[in-house]
């Protein structure tokens, strides 16, 4: 387990409020810059940037901030729509989250003068993961503590309806996949449901709880990873139900994981926010040792850049950038 002191960020970007979430848009918006979302006790803030590592003409890097919604609530999930585009008039955001009160809103901009909200109830305790179909955009996935996975159309109808033996904690849907659904659940077990017989057709098994969180590798279909306690594990479920690998990698226990968009071999982790100084790790499945380990003080929620070895974390008033080797 790691416990050395980590670097401090690559950059950092600062803001008017906490962040509880914050996610770059995993899609192309026809931009040169990258679509990045982050949510607060209030507000959600869409913005674009771009880093010195895509424009040499940039001093390390620029956030536009190009709407600020005004939500009423905690953003505690935030996931965005394959249609969210900057190229094309008029130009569309659109985004869902998920807040304590155990709503999801759906969010609908022009970025001009034309904003549209639709409130999705059903779930009837807290939602912890919010994902859209990622083709189409059409259908939106979510997972909550009331040990159920629900899918949505854009107009708030709750459309299929998964019951869980567990919590769940992570939903993933993956462009190469899209009738599946893999669902993670508190308990330890991942499942792979398939959207046309609403069945589940595989399931992996950690070993281990409590389970945290899931990725599904978007570059190599056959790759999910996870963290169970203070280890991350990762399946190849092509060959078992039980991990490949298994590693011990917080003191505390782990609270995210997230593989990186670039690179199938590399991956993400951090320790539960709130410690003091709350790790992340950057991990290379060919290494034994984290390749890059980050200080942090209360950070929360994690992801990759679409295209670059590149994640942020959420912390008090500022987001907190690391540039990894790939």
């Amino acid at each position: 387990m790691q416990e050395e002191a980590g670097r401090t960020a690559t950059y950092t970007v600062p803001c008017e409020d906490s962040i509880y979430v914050v996610e770059f848009s995993p899609y192309d918006c026809g931009s040169a810059s990258s679509l990045l979302a982050y949510g607060g006790n209030q507000h959600v803030v869409v913005g674009v940037c771009q880093f010195k590592e895509e424009d040499v003409d940039i001093d390390g890097v620029e956030f536009n901030i190009l709407r600020v919604f005004t939500h009423g609530v905690r953003v505690d999930a935030l996931a965005w729509s394959p249609e969210s585009r900057l190229d094309k008039l008029p130009q569309i955001i659109r985004f869902c989250t998920a807040a304590p009160d155990r709503k999801l809103r759906l969010l609908t901009s022009d970025l001009q003068n034309r904003d549209e909200v639709k409130v999705m109830e059903g779930h009837n305790s807290y939602i912890n993961h919010v994902v859209f179909e990622p083709t189409e955009g059409k259908q939106i996935a979510s997972v909550s503590d009331d040990h159920t996975c629900r899918v949505w159309d854009l107009d708030g109808n709750e459309t299929m309806l998964f019951r869980l033996w567990s919590p769940g904690v992570s939903v993933c849907w993956h462009p190469e996949e899209v009738f599946k659904l893999m669902v993670a659940e508190k308990k330890g077990t991942i499942r792979f449901y398939d959207l046309v017989t609403q069945q589940a057709i595989l399931s992996l098994d950690s070993g281990q709880t409590p389970l945290m969180s899931a990725d599904w590798c978007l570059t190599n279909t056959i790759k999910v990873g996870a963290v169970v306690g203070s280890d991350w594990v990762i399946w190849d479920i092509t060959r078992s139900s039980y991990p490949q690998e298994k590693r011990p990698v917080h003191l505390d226990k782990a609270r995210h994981f997230r593989w990186s968009r670039a690179n199938e071999n590399i991956f993400a982790t951090t320790g539960c926010p709130g410690k003091i100084n709350s790790q992340l790790l950057v991990h290379h499945l060919s290494h034994p040792q984290p390749v890059m380990i980050g200080s942090t003080s209360v950070g929360s929620s994690l992801s990759w850049h679409r295209t670059l070895p590149l994640c942020v974390i959420g912390g008090d008033r500022k987001l907190s950038f690391w540039m990894t080797e790939m």
